[in-house]
């Protein structure tokens, strides 16, 4: 038996992208979760909450749609990802089933559909190998890509913006460790139990980086955790935008934000292209 819990407001990716039209990001994830059903037919009950619980550090719970199941995901604190599934039954010789995929919590519109879809696809692909036992193919994690640099470029320079007092709010804001250091700052979260991403920032070199470490490590490919790395990236600047609403700020920081809430705070819409996830 699954915890029952109180409605919460639910959002749609396409709420959230606020195009007007459906847009591709809903299209992206019912292909996602009609993929991936037949792992979820005949999956014992234990064993997937094993995985939800121990590997991702999620948990199984009734969201209240009459689901057979949602498993709910903190992206950040007060954004939350939930993957519902619904089972029909094969009583026509055809098994119908179907992935619903809600997002709740103050924050999560603030996050953009991309950010999100992507996020679901590697929960979904986490899931797969640890119901499978296979290790992921990349094991990087001492490499910066070409799109990690191009990141670093990209959003390095609302980072002087940091000052002293922002530390327990960042903390808060990422639900990680915030240090500031003599050359800078450090940002350290644990993404999935004893799997930590830390970001650095020089104030001297105006330079970010980035490092992976945690016993579960080797759980999850280094292609990944470089995205969910760009991902806490892209929420500190999320905290630096609205914290210096004082400031000219770059371009960069607006782009970070969903269309709905740009439409919100009545900003100029700004799409960031170029990089692909």
């Amino acid at each position: 038996m699954v915890e029952k819990k109180k409605k919460n407001k639910f959002y749609t990716v396409g709420q959230i992208d606020a195009t007007g039209v459906r847009g591709p990001h809903e299209k992206e994830l019912e292909d996602m979760g009609r993929a991936k059903i037949p792992l979820f037919i005949d999956l014992e009950m234990d064993k997937l909450k094993k995985i939800v619980e121990d590997d991702l550090g999620a948990k199984l719970e009734d969201i209240r749609f009459d689901e057979d199941w949602t498993i709910t995901m903190e992206f950040f604190p007060k954004a939350n990802i939930h993957l519902s599934y619904f089972y029909y039954g094969d009583e026509f010789g055809d098994v119908r089933a179907k992935f619903r995929f809600l997002f709740s919590g103050e924050r999560v519109y603030w996050i953009p559909g991309e950010d999100s879809a992507t996020y679901i696809d590697i929960i979904f692909d986490f899931i797969e190998r640890r119901i499978k036992n296979k290790p992921p193919y990349d094991k990087s994690y001492n490499t910066t890509t070409d799109l990690m640099k191009k990141v670093f470029k990209q959003r390095k320079k609302p980072f002087k913006l940091l000052k002293d007092n922002d530390k327990r709010p960042l903390e808060e804001f990422i639900n990680g460790k915030v240090w500031k250091t003599i050359s800078g700052w450090r940002f350290k979260k644990e993404v999935f139990p004893e799997i930590y991403i830390e970001v650095t920032y020089n104030q001297d070199k105006e330079d970010l980086n980035i490092s992976y470490s945690g016993e579960n490590l080797e759980k999850m490919g280094s292609y990944h955790l470089e995205l969910i790395g760009i991902f806490i990236i892209n929420h500190i600047l999320r905290y630096i935008t609205i914290s210096n609403q004082d400031e000219d700020l770059p371009d960069i920081c607006y782009m970070m934000f969903s269309r709905l809430l740009t439409k919100e705070k009545g900003w100029i819409y700004r799409k960031l292209e170029g990089l692909d996830y």
